[in-house]
């Protein structure tokens, strides 16, 4: 059981940050696909399967955040991530920003994906 919430919680790890990658490029570029419905509500849906597929782990696994360091760097970057993707989708006033913002939101994501795959705080 284990394994397979961990190749859910992998697979939705991937779409959502493919899915941030594409509306980030449509918001950068201003285009009204990045309004539709299912542009809006499908990375929540995805985003609630992650969260809940990362919870199973710990609790199955026991690795808390204060218990193995690694979890805990990600849930702090997850945090910088979920910050920097408001900025991107909705808060920032220029385009340089929301550029900025965007590149360094997809820094964050590669880190997390590192720290995830070397169980190691870089």
């Amino acid at each position: 059981m284990y394994t397979l919430i961990k190749i859910i919680h992998m697979s939705c790890a991937m779409i959502s940050v493919l899915g941030f990658l594409a509306r980030g490029i449509l918001k950068i570029n201003e285009s009204a696909l990045v309004e539709k419905k299912l542009v809006k509500v499908l990375p929540h849906i995805i985003d609630t399967v992650l969260l809940v597929s990362a919870i199973t782990l710990v609790v199955m696994s026991g690795q808390y955040p204060w218990v193995a360091p690694w979890v805990g760097a990600k849930i702090v970057a997850l945090f910088v991530y979920i910050g920097l993707g408001v900025v991107v989708m909705r808060t920032a006033k220029t385009r340089q920003a929301r550029i900025i913002a965007f590149a360094l939101a997809l820094a964050t994501a590669a880190y997390i994906f590192m720290v995830a795959g070397t169980k190691t705080i870089f």
